[in-house]
């Protein structure tokens, strides 16, 4: 840069002058001036290995004064913690060794267990059968009140099934021309004699479970309540025995509609103190056997509606007397008037 004919000149003019000394020394002390300017922005662009060199020394010096000088906290050892750790016995745990216990994880956590390996697919499905399983409980109901309360129900639902294999088999007779165990006709008689027996036993259970509210009143269970109380015990018997007047499938389908309602009754009276807290769960599994058990027979039914005789009901028995009873008294009112008659005639005659 100092080579160039601009500066030469200059150089020459210069030294020529009169004055060339004390111009000459100005000129050399601004283009020093001008060099170490430029030098020293290079230099704080880019570090010189001399400035990285002191860098490295000075940190050097601080580490060796923080290990060294009494009293630092950056490395203070607790001599007396280390001894009473090293008096503690290492515990054994053989169990743990495997091929694979000294193998060192790499995208877990040293000594936790691979948390993708517990996960439980079914963990949702199980969590709402435990939580069906705790609300039908039927652990706090008495042994006695559960073991009679079943066997009870076993009749009813005996009937049910006795109502669908007998419908088939009359189905099968109806197609084959032979039953598969009983004939035809013997299958339909059997149904027949079913028939009053699922729907009277069906009475008892509804006027039984009306009777157990005038025990708890008796009682003073809850507190005594009165007419209340006593009035679930009343209505339903009210309701049941009515329905062995009716058709079977109307008979059933009241009786199924009359069950649904005492549970409903007895729901409300454990609510409100009336009852056990058990009672409610204890009443919801016999409910649901009975009704299962209608629903049942009437799908039965409905499948040889067309194939057999109706029997006649008790509604048909009284209306059969009725109309007897009024033959009856129409051929007595026509005895009487020909008799009236032939007086008036001999009357006459004479």
């Amino acid at each position: 840069m100092l080579r160039t004919g601009t500066t030469r000149a200059l150089t020459r003019s210069l030294l020529g002058s009169p004055t060339a000394s004390s111009r000459h020394t100005s000129t050399i002390s601004l283009l020093h001036a001008q060099i170490q300017s430029r030098t020293r922005q290079s230099q704080l662009r880019r570090p010189s290995s001399s400035a990285i060199g002191q860098y490295q020394q000075s940190s050097t010096a601080l580490g060796r004064y923080a290990s060294t000088h009494p009293g630092t906290p950056f490395d203070h050892i607790d001599k007396k913690h280390e001894k009473d750790v090293a008096k503690v016995a290492i515990e054994p745990h053989p169990e743990d060794v495997s091929t694979l216990s000294s193998v060192r994880q790499v995208m877990h956590e040293e000594g936790v267990e691979d948390q993708e390996r517990d996960v439980d697919m079914l963990a949702g499905v199980k969590s709402d059968l435990k939580t069906i399983r705790e609300t039908f409980s039927m652990s706090e109901v008495p042994r006695e009140a559960f073991v009679l309360g079943m066997a009870g129900v076993l009749p009813y639902l005996a009937t049910s099934i006795s109502t669908v294999y007998l419908a088939w088999d009359i189905n099968h007779a109806a197609l084959t021309g032979s039953g598969f165990l009983l004939s035809g006709q013997t299958a339909e008689l059997l149904l027949h004699i079913i028939e009053p027996l699922q729907i009277g036993y069906g009475a008892v259970i509804l006027s039984f479970l009306g009777a157990i509210h005038w025990g708890l009143e008796w009682a003073k269970y809850g507190g005594k309540h009165g007419y209340p109380r006593y009035a679930i015990g009343v209505v339903a018997p009210a309701i049941a025995w009515p329905t062995t007047l009716l058709p079977v499938e109307y008979a059933l389908i009241a009786q199924f509609l009359a069950f649904n309602y005492l549970y409903f009754a007895d729901a409300r009276a454990t609510r409100r103190g009336w009852a056990p807290h058990w009672y409610t769960t204890y009443r919801f599994a016999l409910t649901f056997i009975v009704g299962a058990s209608i629903v049942i027979s009437l799908i039965g039914r409905g499948q040889i509606a067309d194939k057999i005789n109706r029997l006649p009901g008790p509604a048909d028995r009284i209306k059969a007397l009725r109309d007897s009873q009024m033959a009856s008294l129409e051929a007595e009112e026509k005895e009487r008037r020909a008799k009236l008659v032939s007086q008036e005639e001999d009357e006459d005659t004479e």
